[in-house]
């Protein structure tokens, strides 16, 4: 059946309480905005804000349902997620919702996602590109029986289903080592530990961006360069390298810097406070005021420091128009250092979680190549389903 992509769901409005108003925030209902997306997980369980019952009553958002997938629509174009649990959003995004006599949810996720591209090129906007309303009326899809849709969806999902268990597992593995950061370096910490500044830990380290003009600074398969928006779109803990890749002429030609694996990076602008481990020899750009952690000291334990230390370091920044922690106010943030039987101790109890989280995320990532490759495929009916039992 050969339709509009407006045909085959209902399109679904967001929208933001008054942020003056604090009886509409901090409530029991999520509210997803674009930076709560994680393009490797197909599901938005966790969001930074929640609003209360009176600021959705008081406010254009809407409360989509399970199963309802969602786009960002603004801005960051593309981003997507299906909807676990009701959640309400903002006005950055588009909710959808399937018609059922048309197409079933879990077909409605990926019929977006394998369309993706087209709805990129449909954008509108001047200063930013923008999905409209119009942009869905634009697109003609090809729509097979709903027995069809069933088989697609439950091959694809079996990949989304594992990338999910994983991301569960790294979860809980994550919440297990923050425990015993709290417990040993907060809860337990000891007054006789001297206090110094977070340079005496390990080697800050900015980085700088090749001229954008100059595409010979720039390759595909070059040295990994890696900038916040790459960890806005990346929510692994592990980090390989960016969208783009820097030139070793374009690395000579800037301030980046090389950083071995273990180094933590650390955003410090636009937003402060995107905290990853590079998985391999990375460079940044200027966007970043990395920590290469002392012999003594460890990745774990600059790790979890850095998550601890946000509030303070968000504190210390300047800027007019963006907040920003300069290299000078990184080097000298306060912080009391531990003994270094304590930090190895709890080096020793990260290795092992820190060695399955990794590998967890790379099996997720192979996971996911085979899933978006065989999407164009099954959609398209490159690929019959139609003798498969399921």
């Amino acid at each position: 059946m050969k339709c509009k992509l407006s045909e085959v769901m209902d399109l679904i409005g967001g929208g933001t309480p008054k942020t003056s108003k604090s009886e509409y925030w901090n409530g029991s209902i999520p509210w997803l905005s674009v930076k709560d997306f994680n393009n490797d997980s197909r599901y938005v369980y966790k969001t930074e804000k929640s609003i209360t019952l009176l600021g959705l009553e008081n406010s254009s958002t809407k409360l989509l349902q399970t199963g309802d997938v969602i786009i960002s629509a603004r801005g960051t174009v593309g981003a997507m997620a299906t909807i676990p649990f009701p959640m309400a959003f903002n006005q950055s995004c588009y909710g959808m919702r399937a018609k059922d006599d048309k197409v079933t949810s879990d077909y409605l996720y990926y019929l977006i996602k394998y369309n993706i591209g087209v709805l990129k090129k449909n954008t509108h906007g001047s200063v930013f590109d923008t999905i409209t309303r119009d942009t869905f009326d634009n697109i003609e899809v090809d729509i097979p029986n709903i027995e069809t849709q069933r088989k697609i969806s439950l091959i694809l999902n079996d990949y989304d289903e594992k990338i999910e268990l994983n991301n569960k597992i790294n979860n809980n593995l994550e919440q297990q080592a923050e425990t015993i950061f709290h417990s040993l370096f907060v809860e337990k910490a000891n007054p006789t530990w001297k206090e110094g500044v977070l340079s005496d830990l390990g080697t800050i380290v900015a980085g700088g961006t090749p001229s954008k003009s100059k595409s010979e600074y720039y390759s595909e398969h070059g040295i990994a360069w890696i900038t916040p928006r790459d960890l806005s779109l990346n929510k692994s803990k592990f980090i390989s390298r960016g969208e783009l890749d820097i030139s070793e002429l374009g690395f000579s030609k800037s301030s980046a810097k090389k950083m071995p694996r273990g180094t933590v990076l650390f955003s410090s602008r636009a937003p402060i406070g995107y905290i990853a481990i590079a998985a391999n020899e990375v460079t940044t750009n200027q966007g970043f005021k990395s920590v290469i952690p002392n012999k003594n000291i460890g990745t774990s334990f600059i790790y979890f420091l850095l998550k601890n230390l946000l509030p303070t370091i968000e504190k210390m920044a300047s800027g007019s128009t963006f907040k920003e922690i300069s290299g000078a106010r990184m080097k000298n943030v306060p912080i009391v250092i531990p003994d270094d039987m304590i930090i190895q101790k709890f080096n020793d109890f990260c290795k092992p979680i820190f060695q399955q989280q990794e590998m967890l995320e790379v099996e997720s990532a192979r996971l996911a190549d085979i899933r978006d490759t065989l999407l164009p495929k099954l959609m398209s009916g490159e690929s019959d389903v139609s003798s498969i039992d399921i």
